[in-house]
């Protein structure tokens, strides 16, 4: 897989190392490197970019305002000389934050970690669309077509990336700009900044199905349903009516007799 990206740095300096990382880097192709983001917002329009290497301290339009307006379909990656702008990069689900000056290894290991995420995101697209192709499916036949097969996925919590393995998820809850993973191995929550958005578009949904605005559930750990709501343990997760017809449709596939 190749990735269009693009740099956007007032610093010339910094923007000619930035290039010479892309150019040896075999699955990066630059399609434009910037020196403010008012100059790249008309060029990007044109382009197709996946991925940006974003200054943040920049003057007319800074990186994280910028960072707000462009698609969602484009990645951040931030590359800034000051640490305090760390939470704030969470806060806009930028992929990673290079601290300057940066090694070519740092540099490296964001941008395998963006070429994770597009392998996650655009593979599973593929076999959809290859499986829709082969064969019908129809209405009385319910089918789960879904993200490719993953063991573990990487989440930032307290600033570092913890690995979760999937088999061990029960449920994920949404609180305004944070989630909560529930495990079955951990007596807390696993803690993280990011939205439930970019949650979903990371498991398989295969395995995970969302219920409610604020939580997505891992459908084979689902061992009691009482009066439309999922229990776990102690905790009862609400089926709301957005989500209720494609959650019945599961029940109707794996039930003798369904009712929620």
């Amino acid at each position: 897989m190749t990735l269009n990206c693009c740099i956007i740095d007032d610093e010339p300096l910094a923007l000619d190392l930035l290039e010479s990382y892309v150019v040896k880097t075999p699955f990066l192709n630059l399609k434009g490197k910037y020196l403010g983001a008012l100059q790249a917002m008309d060029e990007l329009q044109s382009s197709e970019v996946d991925l940006i290497f974003l200054d943040i301290q920049m003057p007319g339009l800074n990186g994280l305002d910028f960072s707000k307006i462009i698609g969602e379909k484009v990645r951040i990656i931030f590359t800034t000389a000051f640490n305090q702008y760390a939470l704030d990069s969470y806060k806009v689900n930028a992929l990673d934050y290079l601290l300057k000056p940066i090694s070519y290894l740092d540099f490296l290991q964001a941008a395998n970690k963006a070429l994770r995420w597009f392998e996650m995101v655009r593979r599973p697209s593929a076999a959809v669309s290859a499986t829709t192709s082969a064969e019908t499916v129809t209405p009385s036949a319910p089918a789960v077509l879904g993200k490719e097969e993953i063991d573990s996925i990487f989440i930032k919590s307290d600033y570092k990336l913890v690995q979760v393995k999937l088999a061990n998820i029960l449920y994920i809850e949404g609180l305004k700009d944070y989630i909560k993973i529930y495990t079955e191995d951990e007596p807390k929550p696993l803690l993280s900044l990011m939205s439930m958005k970019s949650m979903e578009e990371l498991l398989p949904s295969s395995h995970f199905m969302r219920v409610h605005r604020s939580f997505i559930v891992q459908i084979e750990k689902i061992k009691i349903i009482d009066r439309n709501r999922i229990v776990f343990g102690k905790a009862y997760i609400p089926i709301s009516d957005s989500y209720k017809k494609e959650f019945a449709a599961y029940l109707n596939s794996r039930s003798i007799n369904n009712s929620i």
